[in-house]
């Protein structure tokens, strides 16, 4: 079987599980069970169901992050990243809720600090100066914590609202240095 393919029928699995209970209490067991497939194909994937929900949350918000500075705009790419977390709503309701080391909050903050970090050294072709660094990362965990509490508290704004204010708390230096990726 592709290994996508199996990815993503254990992905659909803790999915409908989601929907039953929290992530903490959803074991291996039941994933596979639910799809069909066994431990030993699960463990040939994945290391845990946190590493299962991360893969299943880079594969849904990645092709926006990869457009972004390219074929779409940094509001554009974050817009479709919060349509995507809005059409995937109970999956991230439940993600989000986890608190275990490995978390989708932790995987989030790294993955989109990564991702910046990347951006910013390959159009200034050398490492971030420290000030830029701290403020990366005091926007990217203040961008995580607001899109949980977007997620926990109903997704009471637009996925267009939530692009607009991210970008708006953008520090001033970040903005200038980021401002290439509106154009």
């Amino acid at each position: 079987m592709d290994c996508n393919k199996t990815k993503f029928r254990l992905a659909a699995s803790i999915k409908n599980l989601m929907g039953e209970m929290s992530l903490d209490k959803i074991i291996v067991k039941d994933i596979v069970a639910g799809c069909g497939l066994t431990r030993q194909t699960f463990y040939r994937n994945f290391r845990d169901k946190y590493d299962l929900v991360n893969w299943y949350f880079e594969k849904l918000v990645q092709q926006s992050f990869e457009e972004m500075g390219v074929s779409l705009t940094l509001r554009e790419g974050l817009t479709k990243k919060f349509q995507f977390i809005r059409e995937e709503k109970v999956f991230f309701t439940c993600a989000f809720g986890s608190s275990d080391y490995n978390s989708l909050v932790k995987y989030d903050y790294e993955y989109i600090l990564k991702f910046y970090r990347n951006i910013l050294q390959e159009k200034f072709n050398k490492p971030l100066e420290e000030d830029v660094e701290f403020l990366l990362q005091m926007y990217c965990q203040g961008s995580i914590q607001m899109t949980v509490d977007w997620v926990k508290t109903g997704m009471k704004f637009e996925p267009e609202k939530m692009a607009d204010l991210l970008i708006q708390a953008l520090p001033k230096k970040l903005n200038s240095l980021l401002y290439f990726l509106e154009m």
